[in-house]
Parts: structure tokens; C-alpha cells; sequence
């Protein structure tokens, strides 16, 4: 344990801390507001929905820190946002405890599915070129708020984007660093930043018993399995494979759906590997040395254990930052990533045009037959590299195999 805590010492960064805290604040100032619209339509109290921020806070820092320190990789772990947006629409009809079976179920079945090694399988069969497509049309649309948050707050997106600019040019290492403070600043002085009340209180978590039904099983278990392990899970290891860790994703799979299962009865929805934000750790942002960016997964995880502990309080701390300054910094902070996706998207002439196609149908958010175009874009994408490529489609061209210099992303 001590030469733990050593070593943590000696490879903690600032960049890191800060990436690890932009992908909670991102987390909180975007996914969670489903969860408040979720609760709404359950009809809930403060107190559980409270409670409901205490479980997939806790729920994703637990997992998220010991796999950071485990395997010396950023493993960035959150709650299901997809999964979240269903519950909006299955409640009221559906009950609270129902809602909470439904959790345990898919906690169960993803367990299964990861500690067989079977999503491992999966993964080898999968191109760069694809999985770079696939990702690439995740994050487009964060590249695409930056520049729509300056219908409202000019002035404030523009100077953000003037200093990454200059901060890119004469201190990469620390860019996000100064666009944070540049955008808080500008806010206070303008005037921007949202009153929120502040009342600083430890959060209780609820039990709730969970009550099986058909209709949970149905209508919430199954798709939020379908949705967790190809709308996170796949992504998410997309994500850490094209930035050369090649952690398998047996131990992150099996040991995120143990802590699904550890916080279900008090609302927690279904942790998952993370996606997006997690894109945000993985790459030069968070440390110049590749070995050392796991400090951003260790980061990310004590903050989300604050924001638990806090839940009823932390959130509001978060809410004080107007919309449009949090989508700043998404966008900025994803744009490396999003220049390396395309980049090793289209780099293969043999697999340029799946991958487009891959990334078209990803970044145009179609959803058909319930199943999001994360889904639909990496199907189709394996549909048309199969049929436009000569040779056999073999595993050993997979995303698990990779060794990429990405240390763009």
C-alpha cells in the first residue's frame, strides 16, 4: 500500500487532475441532467433523487480509481446515459422499484458477458479504421456545440477558443488549464454564471427494494445491456485501445458491473465504461507521457466520490456554470481526439470508406429499432469494410491488437 501511495505521488500531475476533473464536470453539467428529468417524471423527492446522484457517483469512482491504479490506465468509468434517457420514458408507468430490478438484471447479465472473456472476442474482430470512425462520429457533435454556444455567449466561446489557441501554441501541457480559468473568469464578470442556493450537507442514500416484473425486464434490462455494451463499453474501449493501452476488457467490464450491482438498490443506474469524457484522459492533455495519464482515471474517481459524498450539494457547485462555457470546454477539450479519430479513420486506403460511412451514420444520431447510431454506425460500418474488402475480415487487424502511436488523441 505505501509504495502505492508512492508512486501515486511521485506520477501526479496538474494536467491530470484537470482532465480528470473536466470529465466529472462534463459528466454532471451534461448526463445528469437526464437524471433530473427522469426523476421528474418518476415524481420523486430531493432526498431520492439524492440519493440516485450518491449511487452512480460512487458507483463509477470505486471501479474507475482501482482499475487506474491496477493497470496504469485512465479507466474512465460513468453511469449509462443512454440508459438514463430510457428511463424518461418508461416512467411513470414503470415503478421506482422496478426500475431498480431492472438494474440487477443487467448488472447480472454484463457481469456474465465480461467475466467470460466474451466481449474480448468481440473486440478482435473489430478494424482501427472502424472503431476510429465510430468514435470520431461520437465526439463530432461536441466539436459541433463549441461553435453553436457562441449564438448566445460570443464573446465568452470566442476568447475560450483565442486562448487554447495561445495557450496550445506556448503551453500545451497545461491548454485546458487556462481555457477553465479564462471561461470562469469571463463568466463572473459578465455576469453569466447561474445563482444556484449552496448548502453544503453529507448525502444519505436510500434503499429501495427492488420489485421484478416482465415489464422491467423487458422494456429496461434488456435494452439497457443492449445499449451498455455497444453505446459505452465498445466505444469506451475503442477509446483506450487507438490510445495504445491494451488493457482487456474482461476485468473493466466485469468489475464495472459488480459496482452496478453494489449500488442498484439505492437508484444506481448501470456504471459503464466511459466514452466521451473519457477521451478527454487518454490523450497529451492529460500528460505528455503516456504512462503517467492514468493519474487522470485516479483523478476522475476521487471526484466522483466528492460528488457523491456531496451529492445534494457538489451538483449545485457544478450547476453554477452556465451551459454554454461547460460545452466550451467539451468541445475544445475534445478536439485532439476527434483530429486523431479522423485521422486514423482515413489513414487505411483499404478501409477509408467504411470508416466514413461508419462515421456518417454514428454522427447522425439515428436511432432505429431502439438501438442507438453507435450501434447502427459500428454494424453498418463491419457490414460495408466486409463487402469492400478483398481479403477475409480476420481479427488480426482488430482495435484489441492495435499499438497505436495516437498520442494525439
Amino acid at each position: 500500500m505505501a509504495s502505492v501511495i508512492q508512486t501515486l505521488k511521485s506520477d501526479w500531475s496538474l494536467s491530470a487532475s484537470v482532465a480528470g476533473f473536466l470529465a466529472v464536470l462534463i459528466s454532471y453539467a451534461g448526463p445528469l441532467i437526464i437524471f433530473f428529468q427522469a426523476a421528474q417524471a418518476a415524481q420523486v423527492s430531493d432526498a431520492m433523487m439524492a440519493s440516485w446522484i450518491w449511487g452512480v457517483s460512487i458507483g463509477a469512482a470505486i471501479p474507475g480509481i482501482y482499475l487506474s491504479i491496477k493497470y496504469k490506465t485512465p479507466v474512465i468509468t460513468a453511469w449509462s446515459a443512454p440508459g438514463t434517457a430510457l428511463l424518461v420514458t418508461l416512467f411513470p408507468q414503470m415503478s421506482i422499484n422496478e426500475a431498480v430490478a431492472g438494474y440487477i438484471i443487467s448488472a447480472i447479465v454484463i457481469f456474465i458477458v465480461g467475466a467470460t472473456g466474451y466481449f474480448d472476442k468481440i473486440l478482435k474482430w473489430i478494424p482501427n479504421g472502424i472503431a476510429a470512425g465510430m468514435m470520431a462520429g461520437i465526439l463530432f457533435q461536441f466539436g459541433l456545440e463549441l461553435f453553436k454556444a457562441t449564438d448566445s455567449m460570443p464573446f465568452i466561446v470566442f476568447s475560450m477558443l483565442g486562448c487554447y489557441l495561445l495557450a496550445k501554441r506556448f503551453s500545451p501541457r497545461y491548454t485546458m488549464i487556462w481555457v477553465l480559468i479564462c471561461g470562469v473568469i469571463l463568466s463572473v464578470l459578465l455576469g453569466k454564471m447561474n445563482p444556484v442556493h449552496f448548502d453544503l450537507a453529507v448525502t444519505i442514500p436510500t434503499f429501495i427494494a427492488p420489485e421484478w416484473s416482465w415489464n422491467s425486464t423487458f422494456n429496461l434490462a434488456i435494452p439497457l445491456i443492449l445499449v451498455s455494451l455497444t453505446g459505452q463499453f465498445l466505444p469506451g474501449m475503442a477509446i483506450l485501445n487507438l490510445s495504445g493501452y491494451n488493457t482487456p476488457a474482461k476485468p473493466i467490464v466485469a468489475i464495472s458491473s459488480l459496482s452496478s450491482l453494489a449500488v442498484a438498490c439505492v437508484g444506481g443506474i448501470t456504471i459503464v465504461l466511459a466514452a466521451i469524457t473519457a477521451a478527454l484522459c487518454t490523450g497529451k492533455d492529460a500528460h505528455e507521457v503516456k504512462e503517467k495519464r492514468y493519474i487522470a482515471g485516479v483523478a476522475n474517481g476521487i471526484f466522483y466520490l466528492f460528488g457523491g459524498l456531496f451529492a445534494g450539494s457538489i451538483v449545485m457547485v457544478f450547476s453554477l456554470l452556465p451551459k454554454e462555457l461547460v460545452a466550451a470546454l467539451a468541445g475544445l477539450a475534445l478536439i485532439g481526439a476527434i483530429s486523431a479519430n479522423i485521422t486514423i479513420a482515413m489513414k487505411n486506403d483499404e478501409q477509408r470508406d467504411s470508416a466514413l460511412i461508419t462515421f456518417l451514420a454514428t454522427a447522425s444520431g439515428m436511432s432505429f429499432l431502439g438501438l442507438s447510431s453507435v450501434f447502427w454506425g459500428i454494424l453498418i460500418g463491419m457490414i460495408a469494410h466486409y463487402i469492400l474488402t478483398k481479403k477475409r475480415l480476420l481479427p488480426t487487424s482488430s482495435i484489441s491488437l492495435t499499438t497505436s502511436n495516437n498520442e494525439a488523441n
